[in-house]
This record gives C-alpha cells, structure tokens and sequence, in this order.
C-alpha cells in the first residue's frame, strides 16, 4: 500500500475571478463538481482537468530564492490552493479530500510564461517543478483554511510519471 507520512493542512485559498484579474483571497470557499472553486473563473465552465489548481508552501520560499525576491506570495502565482505538510507530487494522481469536497490529481500544473512578468526576470524557471498540481472535482463542498488535505486512493500510474 502506497500512502503519505501524513495529512495536509490548506494554508490559503485564491479565487481568480477573470482572465488576469486579481486574484481575491478568501479564508473559505464552495467547490462545485466538474466545475471547481465557486467565483473563480475555471468554473464558468463544466469538466477539463484543470478545475483547481494547487502548490506546495514549502516551494514559496524555494521559488522566491530562484527569483531573487524576499517572498513569493500565493496570490502572484495564480494558484487556488497552498497547502503544507503533504507531498503534492504524491496527489498528482490520487484521490484526496480537502475538507467537505473530494479531488482526483489529474496531473502537473506547469508554469506560465506570465511568471516572468508577475515575479520578474526568470520566473519562469524558477517555478518549474515547483508548480504544484491540477485537480478535478469529484464532489463539492465547503473548504475552510484549515482543513485537512488527506490522501484517500492512489490512482494508476500512467506512463511518464516519476517514481
């Protein structure tokens, strides 16, 4: 049996409303089933495998430190959740909880070229592999900071994943 030291802990939630609108930091959230986080504009539409995306905290301090920069602030990486104390990577194909909602990892949440503009010259790579993870939902709930992050299934492996 596969499974992780321990559950984790959502640190922040951010809802990006519109197309490189600010993002709005919220302490709770609804998340809706094939859709993703309520007022974020991922879910104006139904499926996909990007309804919510996700980054470690302990990356931060790693990212701002490629950057040069004193902090990476979560709003500045346009993800939905931080969370801590668990291995994203290992979510990456895995059935979770966060909260009352339930996700399936459906795969890396890759850099965008915007990280050069939002966290300056080299921002870029200084966010790849450090990225976090997309997820889909499976079934909605409320989401509170605070709320555990707990691995329930791993999923197959497909090729290309790392060990």
């Amino acid at each position: 049996m596969v499974c992780v030291a321990q559950p984790g802990v959502l640190r922040w939630i951010g809802v990006r409303p519109a197309y490189r609108a600010p993002v709005q930091i919220v302490e709770q959230a609804d998340v809706e089933a094939e859709r993703g986080v309520i007022g974020d504009r991922s879910a104006f539409k139904s499926g996909g495998k990007r309804q919510v995306t996700l980054i470690q905290f302990e990356h931060l301090a790693v990212i701002a430190a490629l950057c040069g920069r004193r902090d990476a602030a979560p709003e500045l990486l346009r993800r939905n959740f931080v969370v801590s104390g668990i291995n994203l990577l290992a979510l990456k194909r895995a059935r979770f909880s966060v909260g009352a909602a339930l996700f399936e990892g459906s795969g890396l949440c890759q850099p965008c070229s915007r990280m050069e503009d939002t966290l300056g010259r080299g921002g870029y790579n200084a966010m790849r592999g450090h990225g976090g993870i997309t997820a889909r939902v499976l079934a909605g709930g409320k989401i509170n900071l605070g709320d555990q992050i707990v691995m329930i299934e791993l999923g197959p492996r497909s090729a290309g994943d790392e060990e």
